[in-house]
């Protein structure tokens, strides 16, 4: 009988012990994420360091691109002040743990919005801000003109990404033998392939369009025409909180909407008085358009006043006023022959 009630007691301490780690676990995910990042004074975001366009390590020690703007945007829609925020440099394998620990608040590192990422994670992901393809590099000199031409070649790619699946199915389908050497870091994945050790190396076309841009011989180097995959990147949050992925979703459509109505950084304040009421309620003026999200009503006013509109965000870091010198092409407003559009914000 005492081993009886020795069992049910050391049940009973485990139980207890499961069950608060799981309540534990559970209030990171349901938590009110606005509340805990107004009571930090701080939004965490995740972001790559090695990525040029997006998130970039300059040489003063600040990371710089379109992902660290777009986190300065949901700072400024929350917090009124856009640089109220923290970045977590992370890579391919740890860019998901950290938000599901709740270390950060938002994730972005050029991340591609699957199926399995948004059921099987426990993630929210935002419409897509970047419509991006996979592509391959290789040197100039290596008599490779296409994917085809890589028959028993080896490429480079990262590990814990999508490239990695896509690459290997894309060859299947090519009918050719093609050995894929997997990394952790970007910069291994470059060092490997300037060494030699691979073939080519593969990542979204837009990454490899801003490494081609910093290379020390990028005319040694080109970048195939061939399109392995679709790759449409979009920002995530933590499953069960709704208003925080709302936040997340209309700061971005923000910027897409005041685009598409002429409303800039630098004309918002002439804005204030214009004739159109969808203007006036986007900026604030009338309404209460932010009053059901938990933010000040010129919340949105903040975005574009602090951060701008999608399209001056886009020139920037990846546009005509970059090195990268990217066209708009489908990450421009649906009325240009984009896919980018906002929901009437009414």
């Amino acid at each position: 009988m005492k081993k009886f009630f020795l069992v049910l007691t050391v049940f009973a301490l485990l139980f207890g012990v499961v069950s608060t780690f799981a309540q534990d676990t559970q209030s990171v995910v349901t938590s009110d994420t606005l509340q805990v990042v107004r009571d930090r004074g701080v939004l965490k975001c995740s972001t790559s360091s090695t990525l040029p366009g997006f998130g970039f390590l300059n040489a003063d020690g600040s990371i710089s691109g379109f992902d660290v703007e777009l986190c300065q945007a949901v700072a400024a829609a929350t917090l009124g002040d856009k640089t109220k925020f923290e970045l977590r440099p992370t890579t391919g394998a740890d860019r998901f743990p950290v938000l599901q620990s709740g270390e950060i608040d938002l994730g972005f590192n050029t991340t591609t919005f699957t199926i399995s990422r948004d059921t099987s994670l426990g993630f929210n992901f935002s419409p897509p801000y970047f419509y991006d393809g996979q592509g391959i590099m290789v040197r100039v000199d290596s008599g490779i003109d296409s994917l085809a031409d890589m028959d028993g070649k080896s490429i480079c790619a990262q590990s814990g990404t999508t490239t990695e699946k896509n690459i290997s199915d894309a060859a299947r389908r090519h009918g050719i033998d093609l050995e894929v050497l997997v990394y952790t870091e970007m910069n291994q994945i470059r060092e490997t392939y300037l060494a030699g050790r691979c073939d080519g190396y593969t990542t979204d076309q837009s990454e490899l369009i801003g490494y081609h841009a910093i290379m020390d011989n990028p005319d040694q180097h080109k970048i195939l025409p061939d399109v392995v995959s679709k790759e449409p990147l979009a920002i995530y949050v933590r499953h069960g909180d709704d208003n925080w992925f709302d936040i997340m979703n209309w700061t971005f459509y923000c910027m897409v909407g005041a685009e598409e109505l002429e409303v800039t950084s630098e004309n918002v304040d002439e804005m204030l008085t214009s004739e159109n009421p969808v203007v006036l309620a986007m900026l604030g003026v009338e309404g209460e358009l932010g009053k059901p999200m938990g933010l000040n009503n010129d919340w949105c006013y903040q975005v574009i006043k602090q951060v701008g509109n999608y399209g001056e965000v886009f020139s920037r870091n990846l546009g005509p006023d970059s090195p990268l010198k990217l066209e708009r092409g489908l990450n421009d407003l649906w009325n240009r022959g984009g896919l980018l559009y906002a929901p009437p914000m009414r």
